[in-house]
């Protein structure tokens, strides 16, 4: 059994970031390797010295450590170490008696983060002029395209497969996003198959679906004898078995925190680690990767590091959901009843009301709800003919109504609920007109009109 101790130190020099950790007395305690790596400073220049000392010294421009001693109470700020910017946060740690003992501080390159951030703008910015190059574009007639069942007849569509193609030729990270069911490993398979790694695999990884505790070892593979139940000869991961070509990451958004450490590592140095293997392996590998959660909100919680999102976030391509591209739902829903009558040979076919509702119907499921409510209705509905009456669902009922209510009888339908409220809640005519801001006899020709008793 490992020993707590062991286990400490080594989870604390494995950290990405940089950690420093000083006493009551502003003398530096401990240090990583990664406090080394990211300032450039040495822990022989720390263990043992005073803060105050290493100010005068200019080796840090002001500690973070004491002014946690000085305000009791965690802090960040930008620190300058040896001429080097860092992102600095220092947290106390008290003693039974409620006395600091001790102060941690972390540390991270914050150049690093400018310059993924500047990546970021230069995308976004990317993104813009193929949207507008793509707006200028001038089509003479409806395009419809089919590509591996995607049917794009709306200009929505249309402006996300031109992107496609753009990003495809290069082999700049990308993340597609949108609702559930909208497509995005489809997409993913066309940038794939519009990119130089053609031929060259593409690894489809489902983040929420593997189990947290083997999400590791499946992305990254692992040594023999790497933990119990392991293969004696040891297992490549996804990474590698992608090698060449490009891994799909679905669902990033639910990749645990200490594992978007490891992905970023592997983003940033094209190198992975196996489970229980000492040495790095290169990898030659496009990344894609797709979620239906709000990544940024995610990152404000500090459920999603910010430097992964940065690094994912090159070229962003939203997927629009099946409401917004109203458009290809007819073509789309056509598409698939030719598709169940050539799977089950049936000879199936809509009734001209099926195509209305289908419209104006909000598909919260997306494609994929379309695709089996189709594949459904085909293999239950016992005539040739598809009827509104075979769907489960119908249009609200008010909306119906709506359209066939002149705006006096919508009013006076209002006029009559208010005055039915009130006049339940208050009982006399007095005290509800009062309420309504009328005058009683003004309430009583209304009552009288409006045939309320």
């Amino acid at each position: 059994m490992v020993k707590v101790e062991t286990l400490f130190t080594s989870i604390f020099q494995s950290s990405y970031d940089g950690i420093y950790v000083a006493d009551a007395h502003g003398n530096g305690v401990m240090v990583n390797e990664a406090y080394t790596r990211i300032t450039g400073v040495q822990k022989e220049e720390l263990i043992g010295r005073n803060l105050q000392e290493l100010e005068r010294e200019g080796i840090i421009s002001e500690s973070v450590s004491l002014k946690v001693l000085k305000s009791r109470k965690p802090m960040t700020i930008i620190q300058t170490v040896r001429g080097k910017e860092v992102l600095a946060t220092g947290n106390p740690i008290y003693s039974e008696q409620g006395e600091i003992e001790y102060i941690v501080t972390n540390v991270r390159d914050i150049s690093e983060l400018n310059r993924l951030k500047l990546d970021l703008q230069q995308s976004k910015a990317l993104t813009q002029k193929y949207i507008n190059e793509i707006k200028e574009f001038k089509m003479k007639e409806k395009m419809q395209l089919l590509l591996d069942g995607i049917i794009a007849q709306s200009k929505e569509m249309i402006q996300v497969l031109h992107l496609v193609q753009k990003v495809g030729r290069v082999d700049s990270t990308v993340l597609l996003l949108g609702e559930s069911g909208v497509g995005k490993e489809v997409i993913a398979k066309l940038i794939h198959r519009a990119s130089d790694r053609a031929q060259e695999p593409l690894i489809k990884v489902n983040c929420a679906a593997i189990p947290q505790h083997l999400l590791e070892s499946e992305l990254f593979g692992y040594e023999k004898g790497a933990f119990t139940g392991a293969d004696s000869r040891g297992k490549p991961g996804l990474f590698e078995q992608a090698d060449g070509g490009t891994i799909f990451l679905d669902e990033i958004g639910d990749m645990p925190l200490d594992l978007q450490v490891k992905l970023l590592r592997v983003l940033q140095e094209l190198e992975i680690t196996r489970v229980g293997g000492r040495k790095s392996v290169k990898v030659n590998v496009r990344v894609l990767s797709a979620t239906h959660q709000l990544l940024e909100k995610m990152v404000e919680k500090g459920t999603f590091r910010q430097d992964l999102y940065y690094r994912l976030n090159i070229v962003p391509i939203k997927i629009p959901s099946l409401r917004e591209r109203k458009d290809d739902i007819i073509p789309l829903a056509c598409f698939f009843l030719n598709k169940m009558n050539e799977k089950y040979g049936l000879d199936k076919t809509f009734h001209p009301d099926v195509l209305t509702i289908m419209e104006q119907y909000a598909w919260p499921g997306n494609i994929r709800e379309m695709e089996n409510l189709i594949e459904r209705l085909s293999v239950t509905v016992d005539q040739r003919e598809i009827k509104v009456t075979d769907f489960p669902f119908t249009l609200p009922e008010a909306a119906n109504d709506m359209n066939k209510t002149t705006l006096r009888e919508l009013l006076e339908g209002v006029e009559r609920d208010m005055i039915e409220q009130n006049l339940a809640e208050h009982k006399t005519t007095r005290k509800t007109a009062k309420v309504l801001g009328i005058s009683q006899s003004a309430l009583v020709k209304k009552i009288q009109k409006l045939g309320i008793r």
